[in-house]
């Protein structure tokens, strides 16, 4: 009796046709993008539409951080334009 891996590499088989094999890789492509589909579909069904005083909140929240975050760069950088400016005058590099 022969073996399973005998079987399968024996010349008794009948050869596929290229255009079998074309068929198939395009049969399992167009399988792979309804699956990919379906999962961008079950994926869809879990987003949740904030409410109209969700978004209000929320973009009030991000207008005053913009704000807050402004103001806190234009100190520093302030500070740090002025202390450049006092360091220059010491080394003699600003001429006023």
């Amino acid at each position: 009796m022969a073996s399973k891996a005998a079987l399968m590499n024996s010349d008794d088989q009948p050869k596929k046709r290229q255009g079998l094999k074309v068929y198939d890789n395009a049969l399992g492509s167009w399988n792979e993008f309804t699956h990919f589909l379906g999962d961008v579909r079950g994926e869809m069904r879990k987003v949740v539409t904030p409410s109209r005083a969700e978004v209000k909140s929320t973009t009030t929240v991000v207008i005053i951080a913009v704000f807050i975050f402004g103001l806190f760069f234009f100190i520093v950088d302030s500070i740090f334009s002025y202390g450049l400016d006092r360091l220059l005058k010491q080394l003699g590099g600003l001429q006023q």
